[in-house]
C-alpha cells in the first residue's frame, strides 16, 4: 500500500494523518505537543508505524503548522506549507464548492475566504486567546467540567446570558458575576460560545466577506456549543467536515501526493528518526541591524538546518557553506 503522511505541529496540539493513493485516511495520531515539538514528533512517529500496516510504503511526507521548518527536518518532508494553503486544499477535497473557512484552533483561529476554489484572502489570529478554544479550556476550568462536557451541557440553554467576551481576564470576571446573580450553568455555557464567536466575527472576520457554503474546522468544532452559536451569528448552516479536527494534516498529505507525483522519489528519512538524539539551539544573526534570532537543528553534532530570520538568508544557503562571520 502506497501511503503520504501529512504532520501538522501546532502550539497546543500536534496531528499526524496517513492517506491512501486515493486520498482515503488510513490512520490519525492526536497528541497535546506540550512545548516538545521533537518530542511529540518522534512519539506519533513510532505511534503510526506500530499502527500502520507493515506492507505500506511511504510515498511522500508534508508538513504544515507553527513547527513545519523544524519538523520538516527531522522527518525529510518533500513539501512544507504554510496552514493556510494547507486548511484550503484539504476543505476543497471535501467541500468542493466551500467559499468560506473558519477555523478555530487551540491557541489561534483563521478564516480563509475562497472563490472558484482559490484562496483569495485570510486573516489569523495568533495573539488574543479570546477567539481561540483556550479561551474555553480556561472557563471550563474554572467551573470544574471538561471541555467535552462543556459543548454538550451548553445545548442545553434555553436563556443565554451576554458575557463580555473580548477579553479572557474580563469574561472570567463577568462569568463570575452570572453566576452570583443566580444564572445557570447551561446559560453562562452557551453565553461563552456566544461571546467566543461574536469575538471570532468582530477581529478575524472583520471586513471578511463571509459567504456560504461555510465550513467549520478545527479542534473546537467538536464543541456542538460553538456550532450552534456560529450557525446564530451568520444565520446561515455550518457545515463540519469529516476528520475537521486534522484538516491541516490532511492537506499536507495532499500536497504531499502532489509532489511525489512529480518527483522521483520521497525525502522522508524514516521511522527511525523517532529513536534519534535531536538537538535544538538557537544563536543572534549579526548580518544587519534586526539582530534576528535564528533556530538550529543539530544531530550527534552535525547541524542539520537553521530557520528563523526575517530574511531567508539562513534558510537558502547549504549548511556547510553557512559562514561564522554572520554570528
Amino acid at each position: 500500500m502506497d501511503v503520504y503522511l501529512g504532520i501538522d505541529v501546532g502550539s497546543v496540539t500536534t496531528k499526524f494523518v496517513a492517506l491512501d493513493k486515493d486520498g482515503q485516511l488510513v490512520d490519525s495520531i492526536y497528541l497535546r505537543t506540550q512545548g516538545k515539538p521533537i518530542a511529540v514528533i518522534q512519539q506519533g512517529l513510532k505511534e503510526m508505524r506500530e499502527e500502520l500496516p507493515q506492507d505500506i510504503i511511504i510515498r511522500g511526507v508534508g508538513t504544515t503548522g507553527s513547527a513545519r521548518y523544524l519538523v520538516g527536518v527531522i522527518v525529510g518532508a518533500d513539501v512544507i506549507k504554510n496552514e493556510i494553503t494547507n486548511q484550503a486544499v484539504a476543505t476543497l477535497r471535501y467541500v468542493p464548492e466551500v467559499q468560506t473557512i473558519i477555523e478555530i484552533g487551540g491557541e489561534d483561529s483563521k478564516i480563509i475566504i475562497l472563490r472558484r476554489g482559490i484562496v483569495t484572502d485570510f486573516g489569523m489570529n495568533t495573539v488574543c486567546a479570546a477567539g481561540a478554544g483556550s479561551f474555553l479550556d480556561h472557563q471550563a476550568l474554572r467551573l470544574n467540567m471538561n471541555i467535552e462536557e462543556f459543548g454538550q451541557r451548553a445545548l442545553q440553554s434555553e436563556n443565554p446570558v451576554r458575557i463580555a467576551g473580548r477579553c479572557t481576564v474580563f469574561a472570567e470576571s463577568d462569568m463570575i458575576h452570572k453566576q452570583q446573580m443566580g444564572h445557570s450553568i447551561e446559560d453562562i455555557l452557551y453565553g461563552l460560545c456566544q461571546a467566543l464567536v461574536r469575538n471570532y466575527l468582530n477581529n478575524i472576520g472583520l471586513g471578511k466577506e463571509i459567504l456560504p457554503p461555510i465550513v467549520f474546522q478545527g479542534g473546537v468544532a467538536f464543541n456542538q456549543g460553538i456550532v450552534r452559536a456560529l450557525k446564530e451569528s451568520l444565520a446561515t448552516d455550518v457545515i463540519v467536515p469529516p476528520h475537521h479536527e486534522v484538516m491541516g494534516a490532511i492537506g499536507a498529505a495532499l500536497l504531499a501526493q502532489e509532489e511525489a507525483e512529480k518527483s522521483n522519489g520521497t525525502k522522508f528519512n524514516g521511522f527511525g528518526v523517532s529513536e534519534a538524539n535531536y538537538r535544538t539551539s538557537s544563536f543572534e544573526c549579526k548580518t544587519c541591524s534586526n539582530l534576528c534570532e535564528i533556530a538550529q537543528i543539530s544531530l550527534n553534532g552535525k547541524i542539520l538546518a537553521r530557520w528563523g530570520g526575517r530574511c531567508d538568508l539562513w534558510e537558502r544557503m547549504p549548511v556547510s557553506a553557512k559562514s561564522h562571520k554572520y554570528l
